[in-house]
């Protein structure tokens, strides 16, 4: 897939953006939507994306990049608070080639812990019921 791909208006993004999937929310406003990744990579990783629909980062228009740049900071301080890790990962990846699975541009709140080995990307799920514990507590600490 190529950084020019077209977008796709039944990635599972958008569908959560429409209602048509079910998220663990974290945080909304007009501009993003935050939420828990169901195949996390550490406990507490968390997802944001825009509303505008955009395949990576070369497609999202200003307003939208400072808004989920605006969230993404604000989502990191409450995983930090929530998680109390020794480190935090802020990652976005557009293409394949760099790691992009779903075609929708996305940043990962990625808390770590020294000494923990991270989980591969996009490989196992989580329980529903940890994730809306994890969703719950992060969207508690958003001050």
């Amino acid at each position: 897939m190529s950084l020019t791909t077209p977008y796709d208006e039944n990635n599972i993004f958008a569908k959560i953006l429409r209602g048509e999937a079910p998220a663990h929310k974290v945080y909304e406003d007009e501009h993003t939507f935050a939420f828990m990744d169901i195949m996390p990579m550490a406990e507490g990783h968390t997802l944001v994306i825009p509303r505008e629909p955009a395949v990576n980062m070369f497609d999202l228009s200003e307003t939208a990049a400072e808004a989920m740049i605006r969230t993404t900071r604000k989502v990191a301080h409450a995983v930090r608070t929530t998680f109390d890790p020794h480190g935090v990962i802020c990652a976005q990846f557009s293409g394949a080639p760099a790691g992009q699975t779903v075609f929708h541009i996305h940043f990962h709140v990625i808390p770590r812990w020294e000494g923990v080995e991270m989980n591969l990307h996009a490989r196992t799920m989580q329980e529903a019921d940890i994730l809306a514990d994890h969703a719950s507590r992060i969207t508690s600490n958003l001050g």
